[in-house]
């Protein structure tokens, strides 16, 4: 489909990657792994055509094409959500335009036989064709269904786009780029902007993508479940894997092993080559041969062994003093910004050692609800109290707003280490990956990533009982979440945290604040098991969705047949309606069996717990949940009829 020869990139003299060659297939779904600044973005950006001063071909099979989710927006202001995302099918809308204006002509021309004539005939036949074989006609089903998976609601798709933040556009962005169906589609963290919900229905609507495509992603579920092939990028070239990403990491254990000796056995001829140099430089005889060594020993590529090993950097939250039983306590606690409710009536309790994490949609209130438990919004309508004794840390999500510009890296660590912690300061900027001269960076010239690690060393220097972290894996690499993901294990004090990172949160909590549509609901179970109670929902709430969007669209045209006149002929509606109703019904009695099925289950579930099931009971148990599969699809067929 495309493939690199002798690919190759330097800045500033260095080169960012060097000599590099692959061929990526048809069905190929790839992980571009590797640390940050390896070159991912800037290969994604080379394949695109972005860039174009490069070294060696990129090479295309055919007349392929490329897809990629931008970073930067360019909407035309005042388009309607729907409109917007209706620009995927850019083509399609030029040829509808062209068909339209050869039927306009054929309507009004008079010269039937004219050569002309017959051209537009023959042309109107390649665009309805053309328009056939893309499906034209079948489009809004698919812009639905992609644009509810993101997170949009009904009442969503008739907002003009300027009224969302810059999260929800790039979802637009991102529904625009799964409609069109590229042949080869280039995806740089595409989940950033994005929710669990979310995140787990691109991940199932990429698996199931036609074309092929090449992924960013520091998510590790996400890219096991969807790629078949993993790009590592390191050394200033790219080791390619046939495997997804959990078979990848077993395969290069065995690569890493002789890359060790093979930088073992370099390293000592550097040794050797470095001992002869001193030995003959203050020879005059020899001086011409030591010079030779030197030049020879310059171009050498260093072979470098990535450290991921991450069980070695034994780093702990600082003990602090014992708080009382009770850490908060919230009565009827809302918040609303103008007009808008963010939510309103909610009641908790935390205990110490309670380890909580808030989920639900962007934009329903997590951020907002740990501010306000940090002390950063004084502005709330209720009450919470905080227990006795509680010292709170709190990870802020936008790092720029808590790091001072003009300190470096080491300054602002030690500004905020304690007596007993400041020996210890370079240590652990170390541990989060501040090496050698890093740490005299300034930190208005970190990235993202950057400024998150430093951001967490920081909580690390003092004691607090009580830690609210506000996604604290945006922008690390996979290493850095495992080491900070590995010190919250081993911490002893209550635990707040907001992610979309599944993989982050297993083990890490065992209670859910789950946010939505302007309520907060307590579920009592670890992240797989909300997981799994959450799917169930979904398909209810994508059905009523479908549903109210159907209704409205059936309920508009009634209004504008009032005004038309003469009334149109009613045998064809009425053949409509029934066919319409008939669909509605069968929906209606499949929605209800799903329903019986899933109570089902979880009584046979809960007498599990209770005693070990016979082989007839888990028998029957087992039949029970195939049924409900095949109902789903039922439910899933008859969801797609009802749209046609």
């Amino acid at each position: 489909m495309i493939s690199a020869q002798g690919l190759g990139l330097h800045h500033a003299g260095n080169y960012l990657f060097r000599d590099v060659n692959f061929t990526i297939k048809k069905d190929d779904k790839i992980g571009l792994v590797g640390k940050n600044g390896a070159g991912k973005s800037t290969l994604l950006k080379i394949l695109s055509g972005e860039i174009n001063f490069y070294e060696g071909n990129v090479v295309p099979e055919g007349n392929i094409t490329i897809g990629f989710l931008k970073q930067d927006l360019d909407f035309v202001k005042g388009r309607t959500v729907w409109d917007e995302t209706m620009q995927a099918y850019e083509q399609i809308n030029a040829m509808k335009n062209e068909l339209e204006e050869v039927n306009h002509q054929m309507a009004t021309r008079t010269d039937y036989e004219s050569d002309a004539y017959s051209d537009l005939i023959v042309r109107m036949t390649e665009l309805n064709d053309l328009l056939m074989n893309h499906d034209a006609y079948n489009l809004e089903g698919d812009v639905e269904k992609v644009l509810f998976g993101l997170g949009f609601k009904a009442d969503d798709f008739q907002k003009i786009t300027d009224e969302f933040s810059g999260g929800w556009r790039m979802r637009i962005e991102l529904a625009k780029l799964l409609l069109q169906k590229n042949d080869l589609m280039l995806l740089d963290e595409p989940t950033n902007h994005l929710d669990m919900e979310s995140i787990i229905w691109l991940e199932n609507f990429l698996k199931d993508y036609p074309g092929s495509m090449l992924l960013v992603s520091h998510d590790k579920q996400f890219m096991t479940s969807i790629c078949n092939r993993t790009f590592d990028v390191n050394n200033k070239k790219i080791d390619d894997y046939k495997a997804n990403y959990s078979k990848y990491l077993e395969l290069r254990k065995d690569r890493k092993e002789k890359l060790i000796q093979a930088k073992k056995n370099q390293d000592a001829e550097i040794k050797h080559t470095e001992e002869l140099i001193n030995k003959f430089r203050a020879s005059a005889s020899k001086a011409s041969f030591a010079q030779s060594l030197i030049k020879k020993l310059e171009k050498i590529e260093r072979i470098e062994v990535e450290n991921e090993d991450v069980s070695k950097f034994n780093i702990r939250f600082q003990p602090s003093v014992k708080p009382g039983k009770v850490i908060f306590e919230a009565k009827n606690l809302g918040k609303a910004y103008g007009n808008k409710q963010i939510f309103d009536n909610v009641d908790f309790f935390v205990e110490r050692g309670d380890r909580i994490s808030l989920l639900g949609q962007n934009g329903q209130g997590k951020t907002t609800l740990a501010k306000i438990l940090a002390g950063d919004i004084k502005d709330y309508s209720g009450e919470w109290n905080l227990g006795h004794n509680v010292s709170i840390g709190y990870f802020a999500q936008n790092q720029e707003e808590v790091l001072t510009p003009d300190k470096t890296v080491l300054q602002e660590a030690e500004d905020s280490a304690t007596e007993e912690t400041r020996p210890r300061v370079r240590d652990l900027l170390g541990s989060f990956l501040f090496q050698g001269e890093d740490v005299t960076k300034k930190t208005k010239v970190l990235s993202g990533g950057e400024r998150n690690r430093l951001a967490l060393c920081k909580l690390l220097l003092r004691p607090f009982n009580t830690l609210i972290m506000d996604e604290p894996t945006n922008h690390l690499d996979i290493q850095s979440k495992e080491i900070i993901k590995l010190a919250l294990q081993k911490y002893e004090g209550t635990l707040i945290v907001i992610s979309h990172d599944r993989e982050f949160l297993q083990g890490l909590s065992d209670k859910i604040f789950e946010f939505r549509d302007g309520k907060m609901k307590e579920f009592l179970g670890n992240i797989d098991e909300y997981l799994e109670y959450r799917q169930k929902e979904s398909i209810r709430e994508i059905s009523a969705e479908r549903s109210k969007l159907h209704k409205e669209e059936v309920e508009e045209p009634k209004k504008e047949e009032k005004l038309r006149e003469p009334q149109p002929d009613k045998t064809s509606t009425t053949i409509v309606s029934k066919e319409h109703k008939n669909i509605q019904n069968k929906l209606k009695k499949v929605e209800e069996k799903i329903s019986e099925l899933e109570l089902k289950i979880e009584e046979f579930e809960a007498s599990f717990v209770k005693e070990n099931p016979s082989e007839p009971v888990l028998e029957t148990y087992n039949k029970t949940k195939e049924e409900l599969d095949l109902t789903l699809q039922e439910w899933e067929y008859l969801g797609s009829q009802l749209e046609n």
